[in-house]
């Protein structure tokens, strides 16, 4: 996106909520979607090649993962990249914002089509710290996208989730060999290094559509 260029239509919202964390937005523009969170631009349908990767890669350096959790569904690229594999027989989507879910029922249904109602797909409402917290060694793969990065989260609670108590959680929450991987708007230097005392890292970089801007990161921890 990019909201300088004077062709851009002028956006359409599409629903408004108040939440315990603030407002939360869906709007149109032209033929694309964007979610924006206390007026923070949060993700959009443009692309969606970072997103997929998200889930490709952490899943490809697995030996065969089964259980795969995604933390944020988001506008659905991961979960429908989830639902095209073959291995996985449990996926969970982890989301705390119930409106977002209904939103693929509705506005982003012609985006992710069926892929809620695959048998593999479990919906959890929550906060992706505490399903993870609650469910230790249950993982062969975690993917998370709740924020635009380490750096820049949607509330200043979700940065727990990047530091060193944060990521044993995350961490203990991976079967043996579990891989996890994180999604980022940029690189995340004090992230990546906390990130590779723990772990195996693999840096993977996607350059934006538009060819401006730092490329989006994905990082991938291999236990």
């Amino acid at each position: 996106m990019d909201p300088m260029d004077p062709d851009q239509p002028a956006p359409t919202v599409l629903d408004r909520v108040s939440t315990q964390r603030g407002e939360l937005v869906l709007r149109r523009v032209g033929a694309h979607f964007e979610v924006i969170s206390n007026g923070m631009f949060l993700m959009d349908t443009r692309d969606g090649r970072s997103e997929r990767l998200l889930v490709s890669a952490p899943a490809a350096a697995h030996p065969a993962p089964e259980r795969i959790m995604l933390g944020g569904i988001g506008v659905g690229f991961s979960l429908l990249e989830a639902v095209s594999l073959a291995t996985p027989q449990h996926i969970a989507v982890v989301e705390i914002e119930q409106r977002i879910v209904d939103w693929h029922a509705t506005h982003l249904r012609p985006l992710t089509g069926d892929a809620l109602a695959d048998p593999r797909v479990q919906v959890v409402v929550d906060d992706v710290r505490d399903h993870l917290a609650a469910n230790p060694g249950s993982y062969d793969v975690i993917c998370l996208d709740v924020d635009n990065g380490p750096d820049w989260t949607v509330t200043d609670d979700n940065a727990s989730l990047y530091g060193p108590a944060g990521l044993e959680v995350t961490v203990a929450a991976l079967t043996p060999g579990g891989v996890l991987a994180v999604w980022s708007a940029s690189r995340s230097p004090a992230f990546e290094d906390l990130l590779r005392r723990r772990l195996d890292v693999q840096v993977l970089e996607v350059e934006r559509v538009t060819g401006r801007g730092a490329p989006d990161v994905v990082y991938v921890g291999t236990s």
